[in-house]
C-alpha cells in the first residue's frame, strides 16, 4: 500500500498527488513513468512521473480525470492510500550535451513536460517553453514553468489566458527568428505533437516527442502499446516513452488511440453510476 502525501487540485479536471514511494523515489528520472492500481481489483493505469522528491521519498502524479480509473483515483484524499505503485519505467529523457532546447507541452502533457525543462535548466541549459490549453481555467503550472525556462510562451485556444492560437505558431516563429534550437521536446495530445513535428521538419530542428498509448503490463510482453517508428514495431514502455517525431506514424497512432473511446466513455459511465449509487 503506498500512502497519498498530499493532493492538490490544478484545475476543475486535473489533479496532483504526491505518492509516499521511497524506492521509486530514488531511481525516477525525468520521462520515466509507474503503473499503479487504485485498489486489489483495480485495472493498472501507467502515468508519467512528474516529479520525485528523493529525501522525502515521494513520486508527484497528475492526471486528469477523464476515465474509470482515474475518477476512482481522484476519491481518494490526501492521508489514504493505493494498492500499487510500480516504476520507475520505461527510459528517461535524454538530457546529455544540450544546450539549448524549447519545449513544447499541451495541456495535461504539460506535467510531463515540467519535469525536463526543470532538470535542462538545472544542468545549465538554455530552455525555451511553449505551453497551450483550450482556456485560462485550464491554465495549470505557468509559476513552475516560469521558474524552470528562460522564455515562456503561454498560449490559449480563446485567448483568455497569454497569446491566442496554437503552440506551433510561437515555435515556427522562434526558429524563423533565428534561434537554434539542439532539440524540441513536445509532449501532449498525439494530434499537437504531430503538428510541431510538421512545424520543425521542414527546418531539420531535431524533435522528440513522448508517446503514452495504451499500456497494461509495462514491460513490453502485453504488446497494447505498439507503435510504427520508422517502419518498425516498437514499445512505448521498453523503447520508449521517447521517440524521433521523424520517424513516429502519428495517423496510425491516433487511429489506435481513437478506437478505445467508447469503452473509455461506457466505463466511466458505469463507475459513475456505481458511486451515485453509495451516495444514495
Amino acid at each position: 500500500m503506498y500512502k497519498i502525501v498530499s493532493k492538490k487540485e490544478l484545475n476543475s479536471t486535473v489533479t496532483m498527488m504526491d505518492i509516499y514511494a521511497p524506492f521509486v523515489a530514488k531511481k525516477a528520472e525525468a520521462g520515466q513513468f509507474i503503473i499503479l492500481r487504485v485498489n486489489e481489483d483495480g485495472e493498472r493505469m501507467p502515468l508519467t512521473i512528474a516529479g520525485f522528491d528523493r529525501e522525502a521519498g515521494t513520486v508527484r502524479i497528475i492526471f486528469q480525470v477523464v476515465g474509470a480509473t482515474t475518477t476512482l483515483l481522484n476519491q481518494k484524499n490526501e492521508g489514504e492510500y493505493i494498492e500499487d505503485f510500480a516504476g520507475p519505467l520505461g527510459n528517461p529523457t535524454k538530457t546529455d550535451n544540450l544546450k539549448k532546447v524549447a519545449i513544447v507541452g499541451g495541456g495535461v502533457g504539460c506535467a510531463i513536460a515540467l519535469p525536463v525543462a526543470q532538470k535542462l535548466h538545472k544542468l545549465g541549459c538554455e530552455v525555451h517553453s511553449i505551453i497551450g490549453f483550450r482556456n485560462e481555467d485550464l491554465v495549470i503550472l505557468e509559476d513552475e514553468f516560469k521558474a524552470a525556462s528562460d522564455k515562456l510562451i503561454v498560449m490559449t485556444d480563446d485567448g483568455s489566458k497569454g497569446r491566442r492560437g496554437l503552440v506551433t505558431e510561437p515555435l515556427k516563429e522562434l526558429i524563423e527568428s533565428g534561434e537554434e534550437y539542439d532539440e524540441v521536446i513536445a509532449i501532449g495530445p498525439l494530434v499537437m505533437m504531430k503538428f510541431v513535428v510538421l512545424t520543425t521538419k521542414p527546418y531539420g530542428v531535431k524533435t522528440t516527442v513522448s508517446m503514452n498509448p495504451v499500456m497494461i503490463d509495462g514491460t513490453g510482453m502485453c504488446g497494447g502499446c505498439r507503435l510504427t517508428v520508422g517502419g518498425k514495431v516498437k514499445f512505448a514502455c521498453v523503447d520508449g516513452p521517447d521517440f524521433d517525431g521523424f520517424l513516429v506514424d502519428f495517423d496510425e497512432a491516433i487511429a489506435r488511440s481513437n478506437m478505445y473511446k467508447p469503452f473509455e466513455e461506457r466505463k466511466r459511465e458505469e463507475n459513475c453510476n456505481l458511486l451515485n449509487m453509495k451516495v444514495k
